[in-house]
């Protein structure tokens, strides 16, 4: 989630980038200074570049120097580097400002990218070593958080590492494309950034840096009482650890922090915070609901917590063992049992937050992960990081997002809205993260809980009464442009209920509403996707998907988006896709159904310049989807090439996935994708050999899918099945479909009927098309009126209309991948007197049969009539 929250910090409606930020302190100061001649400069939404412009261009990869800082100590690392830098004509970047670097030290982000607040890019070993040693004594005052990736230099806030200058990709074990760097052949291999030091087989650590090197190693675990036997969970804070003391024997928990990293909304660091839990379970010691304290200690620079290790399960893993809604089998019965069980788990919970609250203490981070459920009943509240004094009536600087109180609740307030939240959670999972969104939707919430649910009415009304509060209350999102007080009044026309023609124009005008034609970037808000190069136009998170939507739909046309989209799209930036979903080839496709066939021709054009040959075969962002476009554009030669290049990929993908890591599966990403390129080639052609492909394809697919417990085939991802659209059962399910309009085959027909199962559900976490309901109801919807209904658990109101949240549900969106256009476009799949369907997933028309020699390494064909 930790890139989702950088984007929140803008707008309380929308995900949006910081460049659009009006807030004073967006940017560090330095970034109004004039750079001085031949230096040129560029900005993310995350980092700003500078380089010389008469310089020699840099290696591609080498040793670049990161410099660590802490929020006091920022601005000053950024103007000793700045002044340092541009006199030598050195290369670096920094982060824009200091909301990004809260972020990107928070306790939720990466542990790979924490701490990097400047990055320098020395030419050489031998400028490498004298930037060190220079600025090491430049930087000499300053402080931050260890740089886990890298090699520290020194005592200070310098750190190394191996890596790319360039920005260069390749494709992951997985199949994703990543950053890469060249190996000692000259091969483009992913460029792992991890949270330990290493140094590439094909290079050797400078002479220089072995002492540093050295320093590192000698700090060891050895001499503790402690023996670590596993790692329980790691933070950008630290990590913790099950272990044992060997004095006892008796099982431990350490906790870790490390100074200067895991900041909170306070600016209390890990250390701080772990300092803190220590004083508050000695002041807790004695209650069943906190873990006794055992020890504290430090270890070179770190600190570690030591706990009774209490034998429980995080309520969260019971919930998702035991939720009903997500087993297509769900009965009455089910119901009742698991609502017998979420009631007492809850009053066993109040207890132990009373306990709390007589002891003068408020928990203020209460959640399921943080609830721990032991066979004998006990119940134990772990992570005290954030807890205060009732008296003090404050508030708590970390808060899960579905469990977060909204400004006017403090002391014990915090907690009674956080077990609010998880009495509605427990039988809604995740739901109330959309509650600062629109509060009102927390007694919309309430009653379908109370419509699935055997559950007592006082005991979901009195929960969302506490998360409503006062009726004078007022609501940042109520005040936000587009938002009015009509939305808070007037009914919402909800899937299940509303017909058609209503519910087609209530998604239209919200739509509409979020429309920002003066932009440059997006045009509609939709997912953090969009601020990629590109990705504000593309199919799957930009203007074409809407648009896409919206003509499906027949709503429409809209002259001035098309104009927006048609002037942007002939002018890529740097960077964007080719693929259907993620580039280019979706931008020609969706131009070319409006009705700008030319436009769409010259795209099309553009893309054949590029290198697109070496991509990855997803349909998302490779081969197939530009296959089946070239075949939509009748450039029917370069669509065989991408056939060949898929059919020559299969061998080396399929392989025993019963553990470990392995390909991605799924219409998107998986082999799905290729299947589908595959059927619509023999569609073109008649070629029964690309039925055989089609077929190999999807049993690739099939292979990394297992049963779930109720007897359906979801993907199995080693962690968790996937039923969605992208990576799920069904994506699988709509291309195997329309494998078997063509050929019979019994174990694929059994198959399917596995996979569809999984649209039987009755909760999905998400409403978006590519990994929630909506791509169900696309997939099954026709024959499942119940998935229809289900779009009501995260229906919103906006701007005079109907509108859902995008992924994470943090945000609301608009776009065709995750937001309202996606959904638009599943309920007209299943309800629209024009229905559509998922690019080229359409029907075809009968083509003839064609076929195929080798001759000298070029295809023959032959045609003869279709059924002949």
């Amino acid at each position: 989630m930790d890139k989702y929250e950088l984007y929140c910090l803008v707008d309380p409606c929308f995900y949006d980038s910081l460049e659009h930020s009006t807030a004073a302190d967006a940017d560090f100061s330095i970034l109004r200074t004039p750079l001085p001649a031949g230096w040129s400069s560029a900005l993310t939404d995350t980092w700003c570049y500078f380089a010389p412009d008469n310089e020699p261009p840099l290696p591609a990869q080498g040793w670049k120097i990161h410099v660590s800082a802490r929020v006091e100590d920022a601005e000053k690392a950024i103007a000793a580097v700045w002044d340092y830098c541009l006199p030598r004509g050195i290369a670096f970047k920094f982060l824009r400002g200091l909301p990004v670097l809260v972020m990107v030290n928070s306790k939720a982000a990466s542990r790979a990218s924490s701490g990097k607040l400047i990055t320098i890019y020395p030419r050489d070993e031998g400028q490498l070593e004298l930037v060190l040693k220079e600025l090491d004594e430049l930087l000499r005052d300053v402080q931050g958080p260890y740089i886990l990736s890298d090699l520290r230099y020194g005592d200070g806030p310098l750190f190394v590492r191996y890596g790319g200058f360039a920005e260069r990709h390749c494709l992951s074990a997985a199949g994703e494309r990543v950053l890469a760097i060249e190996d000692g052949t000259g091969t483009l291999i992913p460029d792992v950034r991890g949270a330990t030091f290493s140094v590439p087989p094909w290079t050797t650590l400078p002479a220089f840096l072995e002492p540093q090197l050295a320093a590192r190693n000698a700090v060891t675990m050895g001499g503790l009482p402690y023996e670590i036997e596993s790692v329980l969970h790691f933070s950008n804070g630290g990590g913790v650890y099950l272990g044992r003391d060997q004095r006892t024997g008796e099982r431990v928990v350490l906790k870790e922090a490390r100074p200067h990293a895991g900041l909170d909304a306070a600016g209390r660091d890990a250390v701080a915070r772990i300092e803190h839990e220590r004083d508050i379970l000695d002041r807790l010691s004695g209650l069943p609901a906190a873990p006794a304290l055992r020890d504290y200690f430090t270890l070179g620079e770190h600190h570690f917590l030591v706990m009774e290790f209490v034998d429980g399960a995080p309520l969260q893993r019971r919930l998702v063992q035991r939720y009903p809604l997500t087993r297509a089998t769900c009965t009455e019965r089910d119901l009742a049992e698991y609502t017998e069980w979420a009631v007492e788990t809850l009053e066993s919970v109040a207890q132990a937050i009373a306990s709390l609250h007589e002891r003068g203490v408020v928990f203020g981070d209460l959640h399921p992960d943080n609830i721990l459920l032991a066979d004998d009943g006990r119940v134990a509240l772990i992570d005290y990081e954030v807890a205060t004094l009732a008296g003090d009536r404050a508030r708590a600087a970390l808060a899960h997002p579905a469990f977060a109180p909204p400004a006017d609740r403090q002391g014990v307030e915090i907690d009674r809205y956080a077990l609010a939240c998880l009495r509605l959670g427990l039988f809604a999972p995740q739901c109330t993260i959309m509650l600062p969104l629109h509060r009102a939707k927390v007694t919309h919430l309430g009653e379908i809980v109370k419509e699935t649910f055997p559950v007592p009415a006082t005991l979901i009304d009195d929960a969302a009464r506490t998360i409503a509060g006062r009726p004078e209350q007022d609501d940042a999102a109520r005040t936000t442009a587009g938002r009015s007080d009509q939305d808070e009044a007037a009914p919402v026309p909800l899937p299940g209920t509303a017909d058609w023609p209503e519910l087609r124009a209530a998604m239209g005008r919200a739509i509409q509403a979020t429309a920002t034609p003066d932009r440059d970037d997006r045009l509609f808000p939709g997912d953090v996707a969009q601020f990629q190069p590109g990705g504000g136009l593309n199919l799957a998170y930009g203007a074409a998907g809407v648009l896409f939507a919206l003509a499906g739909a027949g709503l429409g046309p809209f002259p001035d988006y098309e104009r927006w989209l048609r002037v942007r799209a002939l002018r890529p930036a740097q960077g964007s896709g080719l693929g259907l979903y993620d580039g280019l080839h979706g931008l020609a496709y969706v131009l070319d159904l409006l009705g700008h066939h030319q436009d769409g021709h010259d795209l099309v054009e553009i893309c054949l310049r590029e290198k697109w040959e070496a991509l990855e075969s997803a349909l998302f962002s490779g081969l197939s989807g530009i296959g089946l476009n070239l075949l939509h554009f009748g450039r029917t030669d370069l669509a065989l090439r991408a056939v060949d290049i898929c059919a020559g990929r299969l061998g080396g993908q399929i392989s025993d996935v019963s553990g470990g890591t392995h390909p991605r599966a799924g219409l998107m990403h998986g082999s799905s994708g290729p299947a589908l390129l595959f059927v619509r080639a023999y569609e073109h052609t008649g070629d029964q050999a690309l039925l055989d492909l089609a077929a190999v394809a999807l049993r690739q697919d099939l292979k990394r899918c297992r049963h779930s417990e109720d007897g359906s085939l979801q993907v199995n991802q080693g962690w968790r099945l996937l039923p969605y659209l992208d990576e799920g059962s069904a994506g699988i399910a709509l291309v195997l479909e329309r494998y078997l309009r063509h050929r019979h085959d019994e174990e694929l027909e059994t198959a399917l009927a596995e996979l569809r199962l999984a649209g039987r559900a009755g909760f999905f976490v998400q409403s978006g098309l590519f990994t929630g309901r909506a791509g169900m109801v696309a997939a099954f919807g026709a024959g499942e009126p119940d998935l229809v209904k289900g779009l009501r658990w995260h229906a919103l109101p906006y701007g005079g209309g109907l509108a859902f949240p995008g992924d994470q549900l943090l945000r609301l969106s608009m776009d065709f991948a995750t937001g309202t256009a996606g959904v638009l476009f599943a309920l007209n799949a299943v309800l629209g007197d024009r229905p559509c369907r998922l690019p080229f997933l359409e029907a075809a028309p009968e083509r003839p049969v064609r076929t195929y020699t080798m001759e000298g390494g070029v295809r023959h064909g032959t045609s003869r009539p279709a059924g002949s």
